[in-house]
Formats: C-alpha cells, structure tokens, sequence
C-alpha cells in the first residue's frame, strides 16, 4: 500500500513536470522573491497574543512584557498591536526603542512605521545618546538618519547646560542640535537667548545664527553671527557684536571673547565707551580687559572726552587706558596740593604723533598722560598748544580741565607764546612758566612769571603798524577778549625798548627758542578720525 502511494505521488509529479516543460516548451528556474529582513520586525517575547480583525485588517495584539527586534534595533512595552500588511506597530506603556546599543528612546506612547522606519513618540517622550538627555511632549525619530524632531517644545540636557525651544532637530551621528524659536540655554556660567541655534553637544559649541543675547553674568553680548564655546566661555563673532557690563560697552567689525581671561580682541572699526566717565575710544585695533578695566588700542586710535558743549579728541600711534587704584595720593607740584580720591577714576596714556583737537583747542606732542583724579593732560617731548589764535609751547605742558572742559593750563619750562599778527610778524611772550585760564571754554588770560620777555607789535585806530616793542619784566599778565589779545600788563616796571616799525634789527624780532610750527596744528576733528 505505501509503495503504490509513493508511486501514485512520483507519477502525478513526473505528469506536473511534463505539463509543465510542454507548456514553456523549455526549464526556466524561479526565482524566489528576496524579503527585507532588515525591515522585518519580529516579535521576540509577550505574555499574551490575540488575532484580532479589524476593517478587514487582520492585527496581532500584544500584552505583558513585550518585544520586538527589527535588525538591529529593539522595542520594549507594556502592550502594542502589530499590523503586518503595514508593517507598523502601535505601542503604549513604557516604551522604550534601543537602537544600534547607543541610542534610546522612551515615551508613553508610540506609532512605529516599520518601513520607513520612523518611531513618533508622544507623552513623555525622551531621547538619549549616554551624554544628553532630549525630552518633549511629542517627538519624530528617523533610525535611518538618526534625526529627531521636536516641534511642541523640548528641553535638552547636557550635563549642566538646559536647552529649550519651540522646534528642535537632534542629528545623533555629528552630535549637532538645531534650535528655533524662543531659544534659551541656561548655564551656570551664562544665559543665552535668541530664534535660531546650532548647539553640538560634543565640542559644546553654539554657532549663531540668528541676534542673540549671551550673558555670563558680568558682562552681556549682542551678537548676530559667529560662535560660542559654552564650556569654555571663548566666542568668536562678526558683523558687529556689542559687549558691554556695568561701566563699559564696546563694538566692532569682529570681537574675540574669552571669559577666563576677560580679555576680548576688537578688530575693525572698534568703538568702546566707558559710559560712566563719558570717554569713548575708536580704533581699527583694541584688546579690552574686563577684569582689569583696561583698553589698548592701535591703528588709528582716537579717544573722545565729552563735555558739555564741546568733547576733545586724542589721537595718537598707541592709546591705553586703565582705573586709577584706589586710594590713591596724588601730590601736584603745579598746585602744591594733596589730593586724595578713592573713587574710581580712570587714566588715559598716548604715544607717538599725540594730535588734540576740540573746538576751542588743538595740540601736538610726542606723548601725553591723563588721569581723572586730577583731570589733567600731561602732553611731553615737544609739546604745542593752539588757542585764541596763539601757539603754545614749553618743555612740558599741562592742560587743566574741570568737567570735561578745559579750565587752564601751565607751559612749564621754557615757555612761549606766539600770536601772528602778519605775515612774517609775530607778538611773542616768554617766561620761565606761562599759566593760562579759561572762561566759557577760551583763554581768558594768562600769568608769565620768571624773566618775562615781550615782543608786540603796536598798531593804530586803522590798524597800521606803528612800532615794534620789546619788553623784559619780572612777570607779566595778558587778558583777551573774546579770544583776542585784549591788553598786556606788567607786574613790576619793565625794560623796554621801543623800534619804529621798519627800522626793528631782524635778528631782534624773535625771541630765544622761537618757532611757528602752524602746519603740525589740526585742522578738524576728521583729521584726527581719518589719520
């Protein structure tokens, strides 16, 4: 009987094979269809199963402990339904998807579509990769890119650094976070606010890309392009950042920050300001210090001083500026005063190719040194003053100022002042020691003392020259009048000699030490700005 079965089976497969090579006239193999193994999910533990159809859907109904593998990823829940012809799970409780061992992701809910391979997760969704902990009310994650996607708010963690914002994309294999709208980092080193930021979690940079706000704290900067090293508190920003704290602001082309130091490089077209003592600073170069109060500028450096009614100008090769310490003792030779200021002031030192110019006043000297606790500029090596019409010099010169206004001024050694009447004619006064003073920001009038000498010319009604005097008195004063020479007096009686007009020698029309230097006398406040 078994044999006469086997041989009814061989029979009807040699007749099928028959059938089937006279129907094709010739053997053609079949190929079978290859299955994606990689998109097949696999159940690999549940304490219950149900068959279940719905809609004409045949589903697979889970519950207890379940599990799935899908290549090389894993999804953990409390119950889930498995829908074969869409390769699509739906998951609740405790889900928990492993992928590749290094990426995790949690929530209470999950819609898993197995084909593309793109898990949303809802209610209490979480993402982390070991390092940072990405949570949300609802979050997309794509295993094939390894990106997810927040966009009803999200807050990342990593380690002491809080990120949150409206919409997020988290891109697991560079590491890097892409923020917008209300972004936020909070640190304890700093906070940081704007609408759009790339954030790498590795290297902990935030590359921005939108104006944001950083503050550490001590100081806040207004960016809009660059980058900022959140763990080392270094940021590197252009188009024009502003950095400013509680006495001082300062912008420019390009700024190099770095918190540690508190030093912060400006590179083109600086401008900083020390907002409390009203003296700003412009430069193509500066190194600013925020610990030290301190600013150094090069390239075309120009400090203002503002005053009420007119501000002075300082240029020079190299400006640095600092705080005086406090406590400091002032003792000046030229008031024969101690001075004792314990607020804080700040100084202002400039070298090489020093130019003053404000309205009322313009300057050249080798080098000059002020400082607010006096409120004196120091102008050494070749010093020149112009005011009212007259050139001033001595071997040094100090230039008094009294709320950011000039108040008077003292040409120690050597001192000369020369006021051109005409060409090649000039009235000259010299002395030992010349102090000026000031009224409504003009030379008012002015003490020579120490061998005064005198050179003047006289002229009539119709102003005609008439005689050329030269005088040599123990000390002489000299008043002006809306800043014209106004009237000459002498202390004690003078020696004078009196010359008819064209009959004065020409080596007697100078006094020793003469020169006129007008073409070294700014001409304008842009001068300055545009050396």
């Amino acid at each position: 009987m078994l044999k006469a079965l086997r041989y009814g089976l061989i029979l009807l497969a040699g007749i099928g094979m028959t059938s089937l090579i006279t129907a094709n006239n010739s053997l053609r193999p079949i190929t079978p269809v290859q299955e994606d193994t990689s998109k097949k999910i696999n159940i690999i533990h549940s304490r219950t199963m149900t068959f279940v159809t719905k809609d004409s859907v045949d589903e697979r109904r889970f519950s207890g402990d379940v599990a799935f593998r899908q290549a090389t990823s894993y999804l953990y829940c409390d119950s889930a339904i498995l829908n074969q012809a869409k390769n699509m799970i739906e998951a609740w409780g405790r889900v928990h998807i492993i992928q590749d061992d290094s990426i995790h992701t949690y929530s209470d809910h999950l819609i898993y579509m197995g084909n593309t391979r793109i898990a949303t997760l809802d209610g209490n969704a979480k993402l982390t990769d070991t390092k940072i902990v990405l949570t949300s009310p609802e979050l997309q994650y794509d295993m094939n890119t390894k990106i997810g996607t927040y966009t009803k708010t999200g807050k990342l963690v990593n380690e002491k650094s809080v990120l949150t914002s409206q919409e997020g994309f988290y891109y697991a294999d560079t590491k890097d976070v892409y923020f917008k709208k209300n972004v936020v980092i909070v640190d304890p080193g700093f906070t940081l606010g704007t609408d759009t930021l790339l954030y790498n979690t590795t290297t902990k940079i935030a590359t921005i890309l939108a104006p944001t706000t950083i503050n550490d704290g001590k100081m806040t900067m207004y960016v809009t392009d660059g980058y900022y090293n959140t763990d080392a508190g270094y940021g590197s920003f252009s188009k024009r950042p502003v950095i400013e704290d509680s006495t001082n602001t300062f912008t420019a082309n390009e700024i190099q920050t770095d918190k540690a130091s508190g030093i912060s490089i400006a590179t083109g077209n600086m401008i900083w300001r020390d907002t409390a003592q009203k003296v700003s600073l412009l430069a193509n170069y500066g190194i600013v210090n925020q610990f030290n109060k301190t600013v150094l500028a090069t390239r075309k450096p120009v400090m203002l001083l503002e005053g009420k009614t007119d501000t002075l100008f300082v240029a020079s090769d190299t400006l640095f500026s600092g705080i005086v310490p406090r406590d400091t003792v002032l003792v000046d030779s030229t008031t024969a005063t101690d001075q004792k200021d314990t607020t804080e002031k700040r100084f202002v030192i400039a070298y090489n190719h020093v130019k003053i110019y404000s309205d009322s006043l313009q300057g050249v000297a080798d080098s000059l040194y002020y400082s607010g606790v006096d409120s004196i500029f120091r102008l050494y090596k070749d010093p020149v003053l112009w005011a009212n019409g007259s050139q001033l010099t001595g071997d040094t010169i100090f230039l008094f100022t009294k709320n950011q206004k000039a108040d008077k001024l003292l040409m120690d050694q050597n001192a000369l002042i020369v006021n051109e009447v005409g060409p090649g004619m000039y009235n000259q006064v010299k002395g030992n020691t010349i102090l000026g003073f000031f009224g409504e920001e003009k030379l008012d009038s002015m003490y020579v003392n120490g061998n005064a000498e005198n050179i003047y010319y006289v002229q009539d009604d119709d102003s005609a020259f008439i005689s050329i005097n030269r005088l040599l008195s123990a000390a002489t004063h000299i008043y002006f009048s809306n800043g014209e020479l106004d009237r000459v007096v002498f202390v004690k009686e003078a020696e004078a000699t009196m010359y008819p007009f064209t009959q004065m020698p020409e080596e007697q029309k100078q006094l020793p030490g003469f020169k006129w230097v007008i073409n070294r006398k700014p001409k304008s406040k842009y001068e300055l700005i545009g050396q």
